[in-house]
């Protein structure tokens, strides 16, 4: 974790999409988990490369590809306020809760976790665009895909 305690829980972990520990084993995994909730990752790529997994998965495994079907199982109702991230993903995304998402697309992958990660952690600080550059998430999509070596 990072020296920075006033940043949201997701960026000190290197976490921003807030994944639970599990028996999953994602790459860049920290040797030592500091939080007893969430998983602690090494850097952020590695993390944005887990959310993005988990959507891959979704929609390959699920058939899931629309915002509320992915929502609905990523932050299920009976843990969070999931119509509420649904609204606030569905309006950053500027598309309707339920259209289509081609989540093979790289560019759509990104656009989806982006939105998730500025809900997951709030508005970053005045003078930040976002919690992280175009970069790190454009590594981290091709890292989901199989595209890139780490």
């Amino acid at each position: 974790m990072t020296a920075f305690p006033l940043l949201p829980r997701g960026i000190r972990n290197n976490n921003p999409g807030n994944i639970r520990h599990s028996s999953a084993r994602w790459r860049g995994v920290a040797g030592t988990q500091a939080d007893p909730q969430f998983v602690v990752f090494t850097e952020a790529v590695f993390g944005l490369r887990a959310l993005m997994c988990l959507l891959l998965n979704y929609h390959r495994k699920f058939g899931l590809d629309s915002v509320e079907s992915i929502l609905n199982r990523f932050a299920p109702p009976h843990e969070n306020a999931t119509d509420h991230y649904i609204a606030a993903v569905t309006k950053d995304l500027k598309i309707t809760r339920r259209q289509r998402l081609d989540l093979e697309s790289e560019e759509t992958l990104v656009a989806l976790a982006r939105a998730m990660v500025r809900h997951e952690n709030g508005k970053p600080p005045d003078g930040v665009s976002g919690w992280y550059p175009d970069e790190t998430y454009i590594k981290a999509a091709r890292l989901a895909f199989g595209k890139e070596a780490q």
